[in-house]
């Protein structure tokens, strides 16, 4: 087993993913089930798997919804015709797409409507990638991080703009960014960068474990884009790095030889699965944190969710803004519960 731990910090739930965690868990303990939501909340495994037995039935075909069902909308973000069919067939809709691909959205809207060709640097099926695509799909070309700029032919090279999905990693933007101003000296950009700065916080503390294990272990699923752009944030510092779902995953082949082995989690990964994976690696000489940042954002639950509890509790006096066990915090108290908790009250 391993002599030592570093543990990296920050890693697991971000800002967004908290936010739609606890939005899908008010929603559940609102309405009887089905509530139907547009694709995975979020990307990981043990998240889904704890929502569908709370009742959710996750969908990827937004016309497959009955109508006046309740439905949420993923935390990747969906495309305006999405949006419109949900607005339209559903009792109850609520977006809780994060406000930082919002904002690339706005990036993708305003650029075509200025005639720009647009560089979505994105991987391809990835449900982020899709809506904002979708936003303007005649003035977007979709620029998968492997491949770069080889397909792309603007039709005015001096009106390229260049824009990205959140959880690229971000070895993967600067190659194509770098050929992007090589090739197009008057390329637009974001004034500040579309990378999510939840990514790019776990990305450095991945580098900086790097520099002194010689193993990784990022707990999250196979489809968490962030989640595989820290191991290959780490394999590309030169150190062995596997993705696991938890300590069932590793095999013991991969800790012969090492003694320091590097934990992180993507940004859709609950702690507990980090825990029990430090619990089996048993480590000798304990665990070290090695933080790099401490991340105070906040994002509030969606405005259409908080106006309808704010509704309800005026309707039944003020029951559901009281605490009270098996239901989440106050709507406007949320700041005080977390997705932790939130998915411990949908698991017991």
């Amino acid at each position: 087993m391993a002599t030592r731990v570093l543990l990296a910090e920050p890693r697991g739930f971000c800002a967004g993913v908290e936010m739609a965690i606890k939005a899908l868990t008010w929603m559940v303990r609102v309405f009887e089930a089905p509530v139907y939501c547009y694709h995975e909340i979020v990307h990981n495994a043990a998240v889904v798997e704890i929502f569908e037995r709370a009742g959710v039935v996750f969908i990827d075909d937004i016309a497959t919804v009955p109508e006046g069902a309740v439905v949420m909308l993923s935390a990747h973000g969906s495309g305006p015709e999405v949006v419109s069919l949900a607005t339209g067939s559903a009792a109850v809709m609520v977006d809780a797409v994060c406000p930082l691909v919002t904002k690339v959205h706005h990036e993708v809207k305003r650029a075509a409507a200025n005639g720009f060709d647009i560089l979505y640097v994105g991987h391809e099926g990835h449900d982020e990638a899709l809506g904002a695509i979708a936003q303007a799909p005649d003035s977007v070309t979709l620029v998968d991080p492997d491949r770069g700029l080889a397909d792309f032919a603007p039709a005015d090279p001096g009106k390229v703009a260049l824009l990205a999905q959140t959880t690229l990693g971000q070895f993967e933007w600067q190659g194509v960014l770098d050929d992007a101003q090589t090739q197009y000296a008057d390329v637009h950009t974001s004034r500040k960068s579309d990378l999510c700065y939840a990514t790019t916080n776990r990305q450095r503390a991945v580098e900086i474990l790097s520099q002194e294990a010689t193993l990784l272990l990022v707990v999250g699923s196979e489809n968490s884009s962030n989640t595989q752009a820290l191991v290959r944030v780490a394999r590309n510092a030169g150190i062995a790095a596997h993705r696991i779902d938890g300590p069932g995953d590793i095999e013991p082949g991969w800790l012969e030889g090492h003694d320091v082995i590097g934990v992180s989690a993507g940004a859709s990964a609950p702690d507990q699965r980090v825990q029990s994976v430090v619990e089996r690696l048993r480590p000798d000489n304990g665990v070290e944190i090695v933080r790099i940042t401490q991340e105070d954002e906040y994002f509030p639950l969606p405005p259409a969710l908080r106006k309808l509890i704010h509704a309800l509790q005026a309707l039944v006096e003020g029951a559901y803004a009281s605490s009270q066990p098996g239901r989440p915090g106050p709507v406007d108290e949320d700041r005080d519960w977390g997705a932790t908790e939130a998915l411990e009250i949908l698991s017991s």
